[in-house]
């Protein structure tokens, strides 16, 4: 099949891998450790390319720059001998904060979820329908069952829902062009923050929305069904998400084939980290489709550290409290902006006064993500998994200590990606 349009402007496309992690910093220490799980795959024979991820919101947070986690993620693959791709990642930016991302990053994630149902005139939607009929009912058996047809009605429907978001995405896209001056980049537009999950075929829509804005993406973040709070594993019908993640593989194939999007076009899963049960889903998937996919892990390395830190006992584990008691007693505030990506129980979070008794072993039991462990608390661990500005709060003392306590630190940051992301995604061990 032969795309139905000219071609996407693969001038701007820096080419993305097949397989790719997103793995984000919130302090800028861990690139190397981080770096070191993408080479431990490499020595099975499996390249994992590492994506360095920062938002906007968090550079504030920290009082960071762009600039830095490009200086970071460059020292670390000097340091660490690195000859493959890598990558830094604009994460969830839009037309208002891209412009400083311009320079150091050569990833964009395009955050249009906020735009999802605006308003677009009805006959934009009926003209959108009127040159796409290959979405209706009759075009089922070219992408096949695992992508249930749409009628012209139910096009048309997702098409007034989502083509404000498209255009959105495609007016930062080509912003990030007229940025960058001729210097290629991976573009990923992500809808996955919104309360409503998108099916395979409104994903084929929002796709032919795409394409007809000529935004080459590589990689697209849908809402999966079921919850991805942050720090903590997926909570729904794992057999429910294999089936979307399957149908979005195969509407993904569709699209380079009738649309031009790039061949390696893949799936981006923005797991809020740790989405340990949906992990042998998508290697399944994966093996069976010949597909790649971009996984984003980024929050747990700050939660590792702390980990570290309590481990190593002293000041390492009194900071680790510190940060606890500040998180806890700031809590409404820390949770505010990520309501929609935490279910915390306050009745299920200890009083600071007891965690000040706990042991360095009994800090680290209740925070690491080991459900068989009966000291762990996933009530504790989200709300450390968003209390990071407590610890950005200390300033240098908490820097310091990740310094000071470097090996129990880099050791639970590499292990945690490595034997719990990369390992079960992609080397199926």
């Amino acid at each position: 099949m032969s795309p139905d349009k000219d071609r996407l402007p693969f001038d701007t496309v820096l080419p993305l891998p097949k397989f790719s992690i997103g793995v984000g910093d919130r302090f800028g220490r861990e690139a190397a450790t981080q770096l070191t799980a993408c080479r431990m795959a490499a020595e099975r024979g499996v390249s994992v390319i590492p994506v360095w991820n920062k938002s906007n919101r968090e550079h504030k947070i920290v009082g960071s720059a762009p600039s830095s986690v490009r200086a970071a993620a460059d020292a670390a693959v000097r340091e660490l001998g690195w000859r493959e791709p890598y990558f830094v990642d604009a994460d969830h930016i839009s037309l208002e904060t891209v412009d400083p991302f311009a320079d150091p990053c050569d990833f964009f994630t395009i955050d249009v979820a906020d735009a999802i149902g605006k308003p677009v005139p009805d006959s934009e939607a009926q003209a959108f329908c009127g040159a796409h009929p290959e979405l209706f009912d009759g075009a089922a058996p070219e992408f096949g069952a695992v992508v249930p047809s749409l009628s012209r009605e139910q096009v048309l429907e997702t098409a007034r829902l989502f083509l404000g978001a498209v255009r959105q995405a495609a007016q930062v896209y080509r912003r990030i062009v007229h940025l960058r001056q001729g210097r290629p980049f991976v573009t990923e537009v992500s809808m996955d923050e919104t309360s409503e999950p998108q099916t395979p075929a409104q994903l084929l829509v929002i796709l032919a929305a795409l394409a007809d804005e000529r935004v080459p993406a590589q990689t697209i973040a849908p809402k999966f069904t079921g919850r991805f709070n942050k720090g903590v594993d997926y909570q729904g019908d794992v057999a429910q998400f294999e089936r979307e993640f399957r149908g979005g593989v195969a509407a993904l194939g569709y699209a380079v084939k009738r649309y031009g999007f790039p061949d390696n076009l893949k799936l981006s899963v923005h797991s809020g980290s740790d989405k340990f049960s949906i992990y042998p889903a998508i290697r399944r998937v994966l093996l069976d489709s010949g597909a790649g996919v971009h996984l984003k892990t980024a929050g747990t390395t700050w939660l590792e550290e702390l980990i570290g830190l309590a481990e190593a006992g002293g000041e390492g584990l009194t900071i680790a409290k510190e940060i606890y008691r500040g998180a806890w007693e700031h809590r409404e505030e820390l949770c505010a902006p990520y309501a929609a990506v935490i279910d915390i129980d306050s009745g299920r979070l200890p009083s600071p006064e007891e965690v000040q008794s706990w042991s360095g072993r009994q800090f680290a039991a209740a925070l690491r993500h080991d459900p068989a462990n009966s000291g762990y608390n996933p009530h504790l661990r989200q709300l450390l998994h968003v209390g990071y500005k407590i610890a950005a709060l200390m300033g240098d003392r908490y820097l310091e200590a990740l310094d000071r306590y470097r090996e129990p630190v880099a050791r639970n940051v590499t292990q945690n990606l490595f034997e719990r992301h990369i390992a079960p995604v992609f080397l199926g061990i």
